[in-house]
């Protein structure tokens, strides 16, 4: 889309997971330096997008225009429950529809899951911004895209064009790290 920038961005474990047998984000997978880097890039972004199990739960979430995708419309509504929310079906509405009727026509679209979601975006992303946390390990858990166990993150990404940058160091004591994905 002429004028939006897309990203992704997602914290994995060693194994590949988002989160662990219950669906759940682990306060394991938390991280100061991963929580100010994922924070400042969505006060960036000018829509934030995901599925009705994510969300950021930050002090801004509720400034910020969203699209949370869901089966429960025939293609874009209103989110009764959220300000500044949008709810939008992809098989009723494309991406460049939702975007309108979310009053976004330029800037950066933040794609923060879950796995779904992410797979919808993998041959659009200008940069997807992988966080690993290498010590920690979710068995059992939801793999950051689909394909992931059987996959690793890495190859998903390799796998739709992507390339890795430079990683930069979120967190030394808990060697967690972050890497800019680019076509």
């Amino acid at each position: 889309m002429a004028g939006l920038v897309i990203e992704g961005y997602v914290i994995a474990s060693a194994d590949g997971m988002l989160a662990d047998a219950r669906h759940e984000m682990p306060d394991a997978l938390k991280f100061e330096g991963d929580k100010k880097f994922f924070e400042a890039a969505l006060d960036r972004a000018a829509l934030v997008v995901h599925g009705r199990h994510s969300h950021e739960g930050q002090p801004n979430s509720p400034k910020r225009k969203r699209l949370v995708l869901t089966r429960k419309v025939a293609a874009l509504a209103p989110d009764p429950d959220t300000p500044n929310a949008s709810l939008w079906n992809p098989a009723g509405a494309t991406f460049e529809e939702a975007c309108a009727f979310a009053g976004v026509a330029s800037g950066t679209a933040a794609i923060i899951g879950g796995p779904v979601v992410f797979d919808l975006f993998m041959d659009r992303y200008d940069t997807f911004w992988l966080s690993e946390a290498p010590h920690v390990r979710l068995p059992g858990g939801e793999g950051c895209f689909v394909g992931v166990p059987a996959r690793t993150p890495h190859q998903v990404l390799a796998s739709h064009g992507l390339r890795p940058g430079t990683p930069h160091l979120l967190d030394p004591a808990s060697e967690v790290t972050v890497t800019p994905w680019r076509r």
